[in-house]
């Protein structure tokens, strides 16, 4: 494996560069909107109920929700620079949206303080130790309220193993470019991420890694922890033919509920 990745390397990834190389997902209102309307179709909710968006960036998802008044969503991101940009987007729209800088697999809230736990976009396995992944699952365990329902959006497992591309360059502005490199190992992709200034040069050189579960695989590990009625969704939000969008180009749907 030629691609090198840190074990913390999702501890300095997501800033303002981020939000420029991922902006045709992350900051991409049309999509926003699409996959929340899948949420508010999908989930037997009311406007009332606890939503934690876990791992949630700049409350993109929490935010929309707000706007369509739902009235007690907490976003929880570890990256300090997300939570202060959807602290100040919420107070600027006067949305009562609550955001906590934190590690999702230990939050320090409340034991069953949600009636509903998010982890959207391909937020989880980040670790290269399963374990640690797995430490979220137990912690959106532990935070839920008896029948309340974790929902992951994870990579296509299957679609990624077909279309795997090892290099893929996308054009941010007239300025900035980016290319991504990617080795597959076991259930992991590993990428290297290039981010070139036409004025600047290479403004950003970092590697990071995504895990990929099978229905069947990430089914087996949340019963371990103790969710039932278990659902996978494949084909979620697919923009096959649109371009390389790396693991948010096809996605999974997980609905999960803890019964006690």
């Amino acid at each position: 494996m030629s691609i090198v990745v840190s074990d913390d390397w999702w501890k300095n990834l997501f800033d303002e560069i981020y939000l420029l190389t991922d902006a045709r997902s992350v900051c991409d209102d049309q999509l926003t909107r699409q996959e929340v309307d899948f949420l508010d179709q999908t989930l037997d909710w009311s406007k009332s109920d606890p939503i934690l968006d876990l791992c949630g960036g700049q409350g993109r998802h929490a935010l929309a929700l707000a706007r369509r008044g739902f009235t007690n969503v907490t976003v929880l991101d570890y990256s300090p620079y997300l939570i202060k940009l959807g602290q100040e987007r919420a107070q600027q729209e006067r949305l009562n949206t609550t955001f906590i800088q934190g590690d999702a697999r230990a939050t320090g809230l409340p034991n069953q303080s949600f009636q509903y736990i998010l982890i959207m976009a391909s937020s989880f396995g980040y670790f290269k130790d399963e374990a640690e992944n797995i430490k979220i699952l137990h912690e959106s365990f532990r935070l839920l309220k008896p029948r309340g329902t974790l929902l992951l959006d994870l990579p296509n497992r299957e679609y990624i193993l077909k279309k795997f591309t090892p290099e893929s360059i996308h054009r941010v502005n007239e300025d900035i470019s980016v290319k991504r490199m990617r080795e597959l190992g076991d259930d992991i992709i590993y990428s290297r991420e290039l981010v070139i200034s036409q004025q600047h040069g290479c403004i950003r050189d970092n590697a990071y890694c995504t895990r990929l579960y099978s229905p069947e695989k990430i089914t087996r590990i949340m019963t371990d922890v103790g969710f039932a009625d278990i659902s996978c969704q494949l084909d979620f939000m697919c923009r096959d033919g649109k371009g390389d969008f790396g693991c948010m180009t096809n996605r999974m749907v997980v609905l999960a509920q803890k019964r006690s």
